[in-house]
């Protein structure tokens, strides 16, 4: 371990944004090398005369910048940058476990996993078999080579799921994915270049804004409320820093849970198309939910890449998903898919496609829903009196932290406690000072309710027990 002290007197921002950027220029220095392991947060918060919070942001901030790795319990490392282009490297010591965010990559057997939203376990097993004998048996001369051809039924699958409240996708413009996080990269690889800025709001599925960074994109915040992103700021942004693309999931917003109302969609739609910015419309939870406002695609269908798939309603391992795109787009995006993927395998093409064509996926869907709120209402009983947003339909709750809990500190208590949740640090989609103090909970992955309760109970121990049983973690 490093006998490491930073000095942190100088510097513009929050404290714990001046340790970060310290970090990160001790690191390009020399000064702490890759794989070296840093202090222990409790250690430098009192060597510093800070609080473990800040401490614990400053290194969230440094594994969302690719500089640290680590968890609670095992240590914190270096990752260091390489000579070339000063991208991270891979930490030398094997003891330091790889993030995926802030989540572990290779989460531990024996933890519940309430930092998951795939698909319950509702036996779709069954009819998943059943359809690969049948690839199998009808296409072996696919399965023994690459695809070289993408049949209509694929394109039907895709007009089939993505339809909803009255918007119907054109099958020539439709585009089968390796499930929506591979449909929107394409997207941005084809409709975006190097340089060019995406607005994401402070909040979302960050590891889009961290795959946008990635491949050479800016990321850009744009602020939102309860109703979704807000629309004087999105005019704002796009006024002044000319975003090339906006990516947004205006139905159960993933981790706030907001549905933008039809109005605001409009307007969206309207700042988009004044500004010639191209959008995304992630519709993942949408297709779980009955809410009945319009698509955003249905005001801006010529600038609206729409995306929907399997994961969360019938089986994340499928990786079906399909990118509904503006007319001129549809062949570079699928080549773009190609590129960045490798290329569509035909038996998870396939796969889907029959999934949705046969009408399992929908059957499915509905036993997914029905077991979804079942486990929200174990839920809504264990968390009676706290803050806590949920929708029916959505397998996940924004849980308010009572004082003094921060987020980070609470995704420790509870990983110490046996259990994986995901602190709103997994959800930022770039460097912002806003905080929410809150926690995802993801109730989907658990095999049974049984699970789900026993997480569920060990959680809400925490909330009420405060941070009194916490203060020998750090």
């Amino acid at each position: 371990m490093t006998n490491w002290l930073p000095d942190i007197g100088t510097g513009d921002g929050p404290i714990y944004v001046r340790l970060a950027d310290r970090i990160e220029q001790d690191i390009s220095a020399g000064l702490l090398a890759a794989g070296a392991r840093l202090p222990p947060q409790r250690d430098l918060a009192y060597d510093l005369g800070v609080t473990v919070g800040t401490v614990g942001r400053a290194y969230a901030l440094m594994r969302e910048r690719g500089l640290l790795s680590g968890e609670v319990g095992r240590g914190t490392y270096v990752r260091g940058r390489s000579v070339e282009g000063g991208r991270a490297s891979t930490p030398a010591s094997d003891e330091s476990p790889l993030t995926d965010g802030t989540r572990l990559y290779d989460a531990p057997a024996e933890k519940l996993r309430f930092d998951s939203t795939a698909a319950p376990d509702v036996g779709q097993s069954d009819e998943i078999r059943a359809l690969l004998g049948a690839i199998e048996r009808e296409h072996p001369a696919e399965l023994a080579s690459y695809t070289r051809r993408f049949p209509q039924t694929w394109s039907a699958a895709g007009v089939s799921w993505l339809a909803r409240n009255g918007f119907r996708p054109s099958p020539e413009c439709i585009v089968p994915t390796l499930g929506v996080h591979a449909g929107v990269m394409a997207a941005i690889s084809a409709a975006t270049a190097p340089g060019d800025g995406i607005a994401f709001e402070h909040v979302t599925y960050s590891q889009l804004a961290r795959g946008t960074r990635l491949i050479g994109r800016r990321t850009m915040l744009v602020a939102s409320d309860e109703e979704g992103v807000i629309p004087e700021d999105f005019e704002r942004l796009c006024a002044q820093r000319h975003p090339k693309m906006a990516f947004l999931m205006p139905t159960a917003q993933n981790p706030t849970l907001s549905i933008m109302p039809e109005a605001r969609r409009r307007q969206i739609a309207g700042i988009a198309a004044r500004h010639n910015v191209l959008l995304v419309e992630d519709d993942l939870y949408g297709a779980l939910t009955d809410d009945a406002t319009p698509l955003l695609s249905t005001f801006a269908p010529d600038r609206t890449f729409l995306v929907g798939g399997l994961s969360k309603s019938v089986a994340a391992g499928v990786r079906g998903g399909w990118v509904l795109c503006p007319p001129h787009f549809t062949d570079r995006v699928r080549i773009a898919h190609k590129m960045t993927t490798g290329g569509m395998p035909f038996m998870l093409a396939e796969l889907g496609a029959r999934l949705v064509l046969s009408g399992a996926a929908f059957a499915i869907r509905k036993r997914t829903i029905g077991e979804i709120n079942a486990r929200l209402a174990l839920a809504r009983a264990a968390f009676g009196g706290f803050d806590v947003v949920s929708r029916p339909n959505i397998p996940f709750l924004w849980l308010a932290l009572p004082e003094p809990w921060l987020s980070g500190t609470f995704k420790n208590a509870a990983f110490e406690q046996g259990v994986l949740i995901d602190d709103e640090d997994e959800f930022k989609a770039g460097r912002t000072e806003q905080v929410f103090h809150r926690a995802r909970l993801g109730i989907s992955a658990p095999r049974r309710r049984e699970e789900v309760a026993r997480g569920l109970a060990v959680i809400r121990d925490l909330l009420d027990g405060g941070r009194a049983g916490y203060d020998s973690f750090g």
